[in-house]
Parts: C-alpha cells; structure tokens; sequence
C-alpha cells in the first residue's frame, strides 16, 4: 500500500512542474518510456495526446534508429526487446496479448520478420500466415494469403522483403517480397489499404535508378553470383540485376568458403571472415560491398577497422546477421551463440564521412531464450 502511495505522490509532484518543463522532461525519453507515461495519469495522458507535442515528438523520435530482438520463453512469454541510439538500455514490449487475438494456439511458434515505423511483422508457422502488428495503435491484422499460397517461417528470407509505411499517419503499410516463379523473379506487393495483392514480373535489361529513389530486393543469393531486384516507380517494371565480384574478392576470398559468411540488404552485402580457435570460431574481418549503379556488378564499400575488430572478435559457435543501408549510413548487426550465451554487435558505417562506429550495447539477458528474429526499425511515433 506505502509503495501505491508513494508512486501516487510522485507522479503528483511531477504534474505539479510547470509544463515546459515537463515537456522538455518528456522529450528527452524515448518513445516507449513516454507510452507508459501516458498511462499514469488523465493529465500526463492529456499533455502528450495534444497535437502540438505529438508533432515536435515525432520529428525527434523519427530520427532514431531501432534495433529490436524477439525472444521466446517456450510456453511462458513472447517478449519484444528493443534498444534505440539515441538511448543507453533496453526496453521490453510485451506482445502476447496482441499476438492472442488472432493467434489461439498457446504453443504456436511465432517469428519477427521486420518492422519498419510503427508496424511489425510476424510470421506463425502452424497457420502459414503473416500477422501485422501496430505497437501503438495495438491493431492487429493478418494479412490474407499472398498469391503463391500460405507460406512458413522457413520461406521468408529478410534480404527479399521490405515494409514500408505510408507516409500519413493513416497506419497503412505496403509489404513487398520477391520470389522465384519458374525461374523468374517476381514481385509480390500487399497494400493494407485495399486488402490485396498485387505481382510485377522483373525484367532483363538496363535502368536508370537512382540509388535514393529504389529499393533492392534478393530473390537468390550466392557468392559467385547474386540475383538482385530493383523496385524504382510503380510505373517502371522491376529490373533484374545480377552482380558478381571483380578480381580484388576473387583473389582473396575464393580460397576456403568454408571461412566466410555473406549478410545481404538493401543493394550490399556483408562479408564475415573467421578463423578456427580450437571447437569454436573468431571473426577476424568484416567487408561491406555494395551494388553499383554503373556496372550492376559488387562494389567495394569499406572494412571494418583493425581497432574495432580486435574488440569485437570473440569465439562464437553460431552467428546470424542483419544489415540496412538507409541515408547514407550502413548498419549492420552481428548475433552469435557461444556454450549458450548471446553477444550482439551493432555497427554503423557512415558513407561520406567513411567513419565506423561500434553502437555498445548491454546485455539484452538472452540466456535461457529462444531467439525468434532481429530487425532493424526507424520512424517511430506517437501517431
């Protein structure tokens, strides 16, 4: 009872502050810490539903990059992590009851595939079905079928799949993936607005993208060659692109592929050296290269620096990636496994300053957890 009384007094007193300085207070959290204030009193909850604040939110938090992490207690939770830069800790989301409403199978496995502003896609295995999540709105929806039929979790690969949000704050959202149909590249596009699908088949040929304007998408990866996608205007078919590396990677990597492990995203491509430590591995290099616009071929964008390296390699058993080129900077995400423990390593490339940046993180406690995907998320608001 003194601990109810206490956090009554306090949010009190806080109220209590002259409101610019509340909303300084405010602003300086992030967004997953002001929807909880929302919900401690009518005037907190009053303050920030106005518009005024609604807008100066949004443009700050928009700014934020998130990484988010989906681990799955079997049979006890299904809980969401998330860690911004511009914060230092981890915020967990709760999303059971969300996934309850159209999930009923309390041993149903469920898998982030990707989020992108205020919307977050899952995958559920039994039901073959794609179920999209708003975290702030909690409007849930599952997304009928796609024209290739139900799909697994298995069938889904994050480097042939982009959301995007509409750029109102209506809540819509387009969810585009590329499949191979009898050998050709198609691309498939659902449109929350009007509940269904549409398919493009990509074409052989030259375009003129420009590398802000389009989206890449990988309907097949290999290290020899890559079959690519490039979505530009809805008026222009998808072309095809198959990008391959030049002498300088042929020369240094093609001796044992058994030492390398390629990330794919948004036109690049992440390349992972390791060397044998007795039963385990350490990664000792990590290249990015990118598509060019010129030759359609892979580009030599940077490597990660030997100072960074040499705080970043660490024995790991298994390791999974993420990569996302977005204004001008290259984020990547490492995940690795060893005797059971979880380590994630978030990187930043900065492309015209061609400045590295290793993002600390701390400890997101994964021990004991099953890890059911890592995304990279921007655009968070209010709205």
């Amino acid at each position: 009872m003194d601990e109810y009384h206490s956090s009554d007094t306090n949010a009190l007193g806080f109220c209590l502050l002259p409101s610019e300085l509340i909303q300084s207070i405010l602003f300086s959290l992030a967004l997953p810490e002001i929807l909880r204030m929302k919900l401690v009193n009518k005037f907190l909850s009053y303050l920030i539903s106005d518009q005024d604040f609604i807008r100066q939110c949004n443009l700050r938090s928009r700014s934020a990059t998130w990484l988010f992490v989906y681990k799955k207690r079997w049979r006890r939770d299904a809980i969401l992590h998330g860690f911004s830069d511009q914060s230092n800790r981890w915020f967990k989301i709760c999303i059971e009851d969300l996934i309850k409403q159209v999930v009923f199978y309390p041993d149903e496995d469920i898998y982030l595939l990707t989020a992108s502003g205020n919307i977050f896609l899952f995958a559920s295995n039994s039901q073959k079905a794609v179920i999209a999540v708003n975290l702030v709105s909690k409007a849930v929806k599952k997304i009928p079928p796609c024209p290739l039929g139900p799909r697994g979790t298995s069938s889904w690969r994050r480097s042939g799949m982009k959301l995007v949000p509409e750029s109102s704050d209506s809540g819509h959202f387009r969810f585009l993936f590329v499949e191979l149909v009898g050998n050709s590249p198609v691309v498939f596009e659902y449109n929350s607005e009007t509940g269904k699908w549409q398919c493009r088949e990509a074409r052989e040929g030259k375009g003129n993208f420009a590398g802000n304007d389009c989206m890449f998408l990988n309907a097949h990866n290999a290290p020899q060659e890559s079959l690519v996608v490039a979505i530009g205007s809805e008026y222009i078919p998808p072309l095809i692109l198959r990008p391959r590396f030049g002498n300088r990677e042929q020369q240094a990597s093609w001796v044992n592929v058994n030492d390398r492990r390629h990330v794919y995203g948004d036109g690049h491509v992440m390349i992972m050296r390791s060397r044998d430590q007795r039963r385990a591995k350490v990664l000792c290099s990590i290249e990015v290269w990118g598509i060019s616009l010129r030759s359609g071929n892979w580009e030599y964008v940077s490597n990660v620096p030997s100072e960074i390296m040499e705080q970043i390699g660490k024995p790991y058993g298994v390791m999974i990636g993420c990569l996302e080129a977005r204004n001008g900077r290259i984020r990547v995400v490492l995940m690795s496994n060893y005797e059971g423990s979880w380590d994630i390593i978030w990187l930043t490339y900065h492309q015209q300053s061609g400045v590295w940046n290793w993002v600390l993180l701390p400890d997101c406690k994964m021990k004991g957890a099953n890890l059911a995907g890592i995304t990279f998320s921007s655009g968070l608001s209010l709205t």
